[in-house]
């Protein structure tokens, strides 16, 4: 049989687009800090000098701005026009740090609107790369030597608590065991899920309740619900939970609503729901105080999570220090690519805290799953849980699947970026039939979109 040899594309040239979904209409992403949020994309993709071969990626936000993260994209976009994907690919932690630096680098290092932008343009490097391996990402990762896996992540900044010998030995000693756990995967046991869908902020009472029998019945036995109503709403709501289904895992999350004494004080009048952690309970940048509230809260049975406004592994490494988590909740579209995913991946396990990834917007079941699918193989060794909502997957072309409680394991080649041009032609921003009807122009002409005290557009 004669083997056919691997293209190595040229990139030839680029296209961003804008895509915002109105998801505020029907309360989905909807808490006590995010009240009407429109899930956005800055989309990339990359063309190649081999016919068909694309590189797509793309990178969140919630609405309005998403045109300044489309603006970075396009900015740091040009950087790997004209290059080889080897040339890219064959020391991959320099280029990750050769491409995080530059004169942008000074507006907002490793964080902010840049860092989202590289996310972007990152993701659709890896998708472009997987393909040409023929491999769904989760694969590519998962079957890389330990020598290769290391060689794709830039150890600047956390060598103080991971150098790359010591990422090289741990990843040598969880090759025992890795065929048995990637034959899991490939039975799509690998990778449990936890819904989130049903707990959404503006949601009745009636909608959560539908949900969770909804849920249960689909094989979900972990649910998150969204908290900070006052002490009356959120026992009932949760209450709903233990009532439907008594031996639930719940998780609850407050998306940064309180400052740090409150959490402490509010949190314990809910121990005794069984609960498993607090999400976000203050502002993401205050490690600190997310280390003062785990250690509260310990002795009531309530752990801590964070990490989806989390911008760099530098934040994850001193949360980890502090001893500030429970679970690391990374964001598929908020750290630099996967590069950078990667390196968080190992502090976790170094540290024994399990990855949790943050999927509640249109299109991060699609990615997260595949980094809970590589985390599980080849790095933590560890099951743990993904974050499961319900919406939008009809507009992704290798969307994910769940059944019998688990996500299954991507199997098209790439990072299943890819979105559907009906989704384009409804909701590409300003252009889409959608964003040129009255409503959205009214959502789109609202500054105040998003802000409940000064929204003046329809909420439905």
């Amino acid at each position: 049989m004669v083997s056919i040899p691997k293209p190595d594309p040229t990139i030839t040239g680029y296209t961003v687009r804008d895509l915002r979904f109105p998801t505020s209409l029907d309360a989905i992403g909807s808490d006590p800090m995010n009240t009407a949020g429109e899930n956005a994309h800055g989309y990339i993709v990359y063309d190649t000098d081999v016919p068909g071969l694309e590189g797509i990626g793309w990178s969140f936000s919630n609405g309005q701005g998403n045109e300044v993260l489309c603006a970075g994209i396009k900015c740091l976009a040009p950087r790997f026009v004209g290059r080889k994907l080897s040339s890219i690919t064959s020391d991959f932690a320099t280029t990750h740090r050769n491409f995080l630096g530059g004169q942008t680098r000074f507006m907002s290092p490793e964080r902010g609107v840049m860092q989202l932008a590289s996310n972007a343009i990152l993701n659709a490097l890896w998708d472009m790369w997987a393909k040409v391996e023929g491999k769904p990402l989760w694969r590519l990762v998962a079957e890389m030597t330990p020598e290769q896996l290391v060689g794709v992540i830039d150890f600047r900044y956390i060598t103080d608590e991971l150098t790359p010998e010591q990422a090289l030995a741990f990843l040598k000693e969880k090759e025992k065991g890795k065929a048995e756990r990637l034959a899991l995967a490939l039975q799509n046991l690998a990778v449990p899920g936890y819904n989130t869908s049903v707990g959404w902020l503006g949601l009745s009472d009636a909608e959560v309740e539908a949900g969770l029998r909804k849920a249960v019945d689909a094989g979900f036995k972990h649910f998150k619900l969204k908290v900070g109503q006052g002490l009356e709403v959120d026992r009932k709501r949760l209450g709903m939970v233990r009532r439907i289904s008594p031996d639930a895992v719940i998780m609850t999350d407050v998306n940064q609503l309180w400052d740090v004494d409150y959490a402490i004080e509010y949190m314990p009048k809910l121990a005794d729901l069984g609960l498993w952690f607090i999400e976000e309970p203050t502002s993401p940048d205050d490690i600190l105080g997310h280390a003062r509230i785990r250690a509260a809260l310990k002795p009531h049975g309530i752990g801590v999570a964070t990490g989806e406004h989390v911008n760099n592994r530098v934040m994850f490494k001193q949360l980890l220090q502090a001893d500030a988590l429970d679970a690391v909740q990374l964001d598929a579209l908020r750290l630099s690519g996967i590069n950078e995913i990667l390196a968080v991946c190992l502090l976790a396990a170094k540290f024994g805290v399990p990855v949790v990834p943050h999927s509640g917007g249109t299109g991060m079941p699609e990615l997260c799953n595949h980094i809970s699918h590589f985390d599980f193989v080849a790095i933590s060794g560890k099951q743990s849980i993904l974050e499961y909502t319900d919406h939008c997957h009809e507009y992704f072309s290798d969307p994910a699947e769940f059944s019998n409680g688990h996500f299954h394991a991507p199997t098209a080649p790439g990072y299943s970026c890819q979105i559907t041009e009906e989704a384009f032609s409804k909701f590409e921003c300003p252009e889409g039939s959608f964003w040129q009807s009255e409503k959205g122009q009214l959502m789109l002409n609202d500054p105040w979109r998003g802000c409940a005290a000064e929204q003046t557009s329809p909420m439905k």
